[in-house]
């Protein structure tokens, strides 16, 4: 976390609608059109949600970059993404100071977000330029499920480089509600924005919510109309405190990916199941095929990764999309997880992945082998962890990972070991190396 202030601001769905009208105008000045990409690379303010819906109301692609990526990391995804623009900060500003131009009621796109699941190699989840109906079915759905509308006040804390923060932040504001949006997450700057702006509703994910309540006192809550959260599993004693805080009522879970929406969850319906993600969104069909959750689609929904059709193949069956998550359904249709997609770290809700990490590790001088883990841990949901075998110490692989990796996918601890635990054909077993080495994979006790 950055030391000194954080910036703060509120913005009203007019003064946003027209910032987006300036931006759409930047945008066909520099013959930026339907179908190109432009990416960002800025920290949360209320300037790139208007830029981004701006984008995506002219049917230009915004590609949300997590400014803290390296110059190596960036590159990576900028070469496959091929923007027509890249901006930072300072291109952001010239975008917001363009001429006004027509905008599409609703938008005409999805932004481009990029994940890579298990691979390590990260993948943009695209779905074109939508035509007319098309994104009108695809906004109503969002709103209907959330029931935006022009007296909500939303509380921006999470990164809008990805997707449900975006999401609910552009569902508000055409809906006519209100932005009050953070820079970058701060627990004590959000509960002052939450005495002084009063939201009626907030995105958070579980490792927020873990912090803001580590304060103590917290502010009045009873403006909340409703708290949804997702991102990472949540453990049972964050979501009953939680619960216990926001109003009856109020706290809603929801389980899905870049890729798409699964389920939703009401309060009661945790209550009666704890445990349980909730079941399908509406229009919407779950089922679990040995394991692997499946979730038939509106033709809406679809999308295919960016410039890869054989893992496109491979994620589609029919109409049904699957992201390798494991989980199983009771006999009501509910849905429990059994487990993110096999190797996935999620660490305070942002996804990590061992692979790339490794690679980058692997590089250190004395290092033989390495493997990459996360274990549970009670602030971020899992925390990253590396074991390596070979002379390297855990001083210079903590060194080497601050110079080549984004800090949130730097590992909090490194064990050098003699040996791993291993299949039968000698693959490491990742899944079992926290309990090799003697850690806790029941639930974090550190903060």
């Amino acid at each position: 976390m950055r030391a000194g202030p954080v910036t703060v601001e509120r913005v009203t769905a007019e003064q946003s609608r027209r910032a987006q009208s300036r931006v759409a105008g930047a945008l066909a000045r520099l013959g930026i059109g339907r179908g190109e990409r432009v990416a960002f690379l800025c920290a949360n303010s209320a300037g790139l949600v208007a830029a981004c819906l701006g984008a995506l109301r002219t049917g230009v692609v915004p590609v949300c970059l997590n400014p803290a990526l390296l110059a190596r990391e960036r590159r990576v995804l900028l070469d496959d993404a091929e923007p027509a623009l890249v901006a930072g900060p300072r291109a952001l500003t010239a975008l917001l100071d363009g001429p006004e131009a027509d905008l599409a009621p609703v938008p005409l796109a999805r932004p481009m977000h990029y994940t890579s699941g298990t691979t390590g190699t990260p993948k943009g989840v695209w779905s074109g330029v939508l035509d007319e109906a098309t994104a009108g079915a695809l906004h109503d759905d969002e709103s209907a499920v959330w029931a935006f509308s022009a007296d909500d006040r939303l509380l921006v804390a999470s990164p809008l480089h990805h997707s449900a923060p975006l999401r609910f932040s552009t569902g508000v504001l055409l809906a006519g509600g209100e932005l009050c949006v953070l820079e970058r997450f701060d627990a004590a700057a959000v509960a002052d924005a939450i005495a002084t702006f009063r939201p009626t509703l907030a995105f958070f994910v579980p490792a927020h919510l873990h912090r803001l309540f580590a304060l103590g006192a917290l502010p009045r809550l009873d403006s909340f109309r409703l708290l949804a959260h997702a991102g990472a599993p949540c453990p049972v004693a964050l979501k009953e405190a939680a619960l216990a805080a926001f109003p009856t009522g109020t706290v809603w879970e929801f389980y899905g990916s870049t890729e798409g929406q699964f389920t939703v969850c009401s309060p009661d319906e945790w209550l009666e199941r704890p445990g349980t993600v909730g079941r399908a969104r509406p229009g919407r069909t779950l089922s679990v095929d040995d394991g692997t959750i499946w979730c038939d689609v509106p033709p809406f929904a679809r999308f295919e990764y960016w410039r890869d059709p054989e893992k496109t193949a491979r994620a589609w069956r029919g109409s049904a999309f699957t992201v390798g998550d494991l989980g199983r359904l009771d006999d009501d249709g509910f849905l429990f997880l059994d487990g993110r997609r096999d190797d996935l770290i999620i660490s305070g809700g942002v996804n990590v992945y061992p692979l790339e990490v490794e690679a980058a590790l692997s590089a250190v001088e004395g290092i033989e082998e390495v493997v990459v883990f996360g274990v549970p841990d009670e602030r971020w949901g899992q925390r990253v962890c590396a074991a390596v075998i070979g002379d390297a110490a855990a001083t210079a692989v903590m060194t080497h990972a601050r110079a080549t990796l984004a800090a949130y996918k730097c590992p909090k601890d490194v064990y050098v070991v003699a040996d791993l635990p291993r299949t039968a054909s000698g693959k490491v077993r990742r899944s079992a190396v926290a309990s090799h080495l003697g850690l806790d994979v029941e639930g974090g006790d550190r903060g």
